[in-house]
């Protein structure tokens, strides 16, 4: 379906009066310009850029004529670290990606050891991993949508939205302890079972935080100025998206509902009812209204999780793989020595090669596990989205004014832990 059809009305007002703007001479095109060119650095510690990454713009006035990005200013080798860690020891690692959505990394990365391991999830583990994926999926769009808010001069949202993630990441603790950096959960399930206190917490969130959605989208789904800002702003076609390897709100704004909790379901996505909003045009404010919309669409998956949370354990018999409580720890040999052998990293993997991918904040997030029998990985790739779409940023930006080469960076948030890895 198109996002918000009842938008497009709004959207061809202020499309009409762009094109009667350039038409009358009052926007500037290439030719109007001199061939005296200025290099700007736009980056890499711009508070603009919302991260460690740099564009090499060539300028003809306030257009662009070139870009060149540069990236890997915070390169961490996570995939040459993995080589060498323990298959638990590298959840953490997981975490510094997309830091704005932790959780569904640390669920793709246990979901690629299981189908390694050939660890059966119960079905009470898998509802628990989505709500808590879907919860970040919202904290992520949240943090792009308001900041493109403030990229844009309005401020407000910013405020209104950051307070509801506050009480997410009050979730989060209760949860696993953790905020922005969750480690959570484990490879064949979740550590703890959610307390009652996490449940009343979630409850409450899920009645207050809709009515405060609405508002959001009221400040800016028909604002004019914001709208100006961004209707045909760095817009991209569902070919070239695709071309790039577009995945994620990025691709969906441009037309193409690929969704890898759709196209390959895993932790039971096939038992919920969802939509996947797409855009038409593949601009700024199709991106923006694309974001808007799965938060409803996120929220309609954990109103489902929790009303139908199944009865039964929260992990996987598997001793081998899986940390036994700590109590028994204290009491049992067997659960002291499978504990020190799983910490320790000295349970040997089977040999093997798999692929598994989640649909994270940003789009596909991909873990290709090489295994060769040994404690630690042979080979881990990650697939970040960020470095797959980022590469088009300069085409999308070539012929726009500096600013909205700001906002078309906002709107495609690239995060730059996940960029560089």
């Amino acid at each position: 379906m198109a996002v918000n059809d009842t938008l497009e009305g709004t959207r061809k007002i202020v499309e009409s009066a762009q094109e009667q703007q350039h038409n009358s001479g009052l926007i500037p095109t290439l030719n109007d310009f001199s061939q005296e060119l200025t290099t700007l650095n736009l980056g890499p510690t711009h508070p603009a850029t919302h991260g460690i990454f740099q564009n090499i713009l060539q300028m003809d006035g306030e257009r662009i004529i070139s870009g060149v990005p540069t990236i890997g200013y915070i390169h961490r080798a996570f995939e040459k670290i993995a080589e060498r860690r323990p298959f638990y020891q590298i959840t953490p690692l997981t975490d510094r990606m997309n830091y704005c959505s932790s959780p569904i990394n640390n669920m793709g990365w246990h979901m690629t050891v299981e189908k390694l391991l050939g660890v059966t999830v119960p079905k009470r583990a898998q509802y628990m991993r989505v709500i808590a994926m879907e919860l970040a999926r919202i904290t992520d769009h949240l943090i792009c949508n308001s900041i493109l808010g403030v990229d844009t001069g309005a401020f407000t949202g910013f405020l209104y939205v950051f307070q509801e993630r506050e009480k997410v990441y009050e979730i989060y603790e209760e949860i696993c302890g953790a905020r922005l950096t969750t480690n959570m959960g484990r490879v064949g399930g979740m550590e703890r079972d959610f307390s009652d206190v996490a449940i009343q917490k979630l409850r409450d969130w899920l009645k207050t935080f809709p009515a405060v959605m609405k508002e959001f989208e009221t400040l800016f789904n028909r604002n004019r100025i914001f709208m100006d800002r961004v209707v045909n702003v760095g817009p991209i076609t569902a070919e070239k998206a695709l071309n790039y390897g577009f995945t994620g709100p990025n691709l969906r704004a441009a037309g193409v509902d690929y969704d890898v909790r759709v196209m390959n379901p895993y932790s039971s996505y096939e038992d919920f009812d969802f939509e996947i909003p797409i855009g038409t045009k593949g601009d700024t404010y199709d991106r923006f209204m694309v974001r808007n919309e799965e938060i409803w669409q996120s929220l309609r998956i954990i109103n489902q999780a929790l009303e139908n949370l199944p009865e039964g354990p929260f992990h996987a018999d598997a001793p081998h793989y899986y940390l036994p409580p700590k109590q028994a720890v204290y009491q049992n040999m067997e659960a002291l020595i499978y504990h020190f052998k799983i910490i320790m990293g000295e349970i040997e993997a089977p040999v093997g090669e798999v692929y598994h991918s989640v649909e994270g904040g940003n789009g596909e997030l991909g873990f290709y596990l090489v295994s060769d029998g040994g404690r630690t990985p042979y080979r881990l790739h990650f697939r970040r989205p960020c470095f797959i779409y980022y590469q088009a940023y300069p085409e999308m930006v070539v012929g726009s004014s500096l600013s909205d080469a700001i906002v078309t960076l906002s709107s495609m948030n690239v995060i730059a832990g996940e960029l560089d890895a």
